[in-house]
């Protein structure tokens, strides 16, 4: 059995860098309660910041942050739930790891900030589905659009705590995928999902077909 990786580079670091420091502000700003005054301050040099942001290069490609066009085996840096250069993503990690017969799965590890809260110290549920849309998706390793997505909630999820996931494929049928997930805190179960993706039919150029004229 041996883990697949996708290598880094010097830009995809730097990205994770400056996300990773966005996504500690953002986490701060959903429990501090500073003075006006601080806040004022704070508010200035973000909107500096983000004045300087508006000034720099865009994206040439939309699908340069999206799961189109996408080789197996890689992850979406700029993904919203699982990208580790999208400031507000968990982010979640993801391995794919492969058997001796052939088959896969995927494991990985997420920890929910305080940003994530709903029911107090604890994350709220739609990001929870949302987390296991994306594992489920992932493990199909091709394109393939999300059909149903069934959550069953066995105990809270807790903020600020590592949580163990997988992901599997539970059977295929034409162009059907049946995918189940797990998610657990120290080896037990706090929810598990089990969703229906429908590939695109054979032949298709899901890339051109989706995004049309903006390649």
């Amino acid at each position: 059995m041996r883990m697949a990786r996708v290598e880094d580079d010097p830009e995809r670091e730097a990205s994770r860098h400056l996300a990773d420091a966005m996504r500690r502000i953002i986490a701060r700003l959903a429990i501090v309660r500073p003075p006006v005054d601080q806040l004022e301050r704070a508010a200035q040099a973000a909107t500096d910041f983000a004045d300087q942001l508006e000034g720099l290069p865009e994206r040439s490609k939309s699908w340069e942050i999206s799961e189109a066009g996408l080789q197996p085996r890689d992850f979406v840096s700029y993904s919203p739930l699982s990208g580790t250069a999208n400031p507000i993503a968990m982010p979640m990690s993801m391995s794919v790891i492969e058997q001796d017969n052939g088959e896969h799965h995927i494991e990985g590890t997420v920890i929910f900030g305080p940003a994530y809260e709903g029911p107090p110290g604890h994350c709220h549920g739609g990001f929870v589905a949302a987390m296991f849309d994306e594992l489920l998706g992932f493990v199909q390793m091709a394109p393939g659009f999300t059909a149903w997505l069934k959550v069953q909630y066995r105990k809270p999820t807790p903020l600020n705590r590592e949580l163990q996931l997988r992901g599997w494929i539970s059977s295929i049928e034409g162009r059907k995928r049946t995918i189940r997930g797990t998610c657990h805190l120290n080896g037990v179960l706090l929810t598990e999902a089990e969703g229906l993706f429908i590939a695109p039919r054979d032949g298709e150029d899901f890339v051109k077909k989706v995004l049309g004229q903006q390649l």
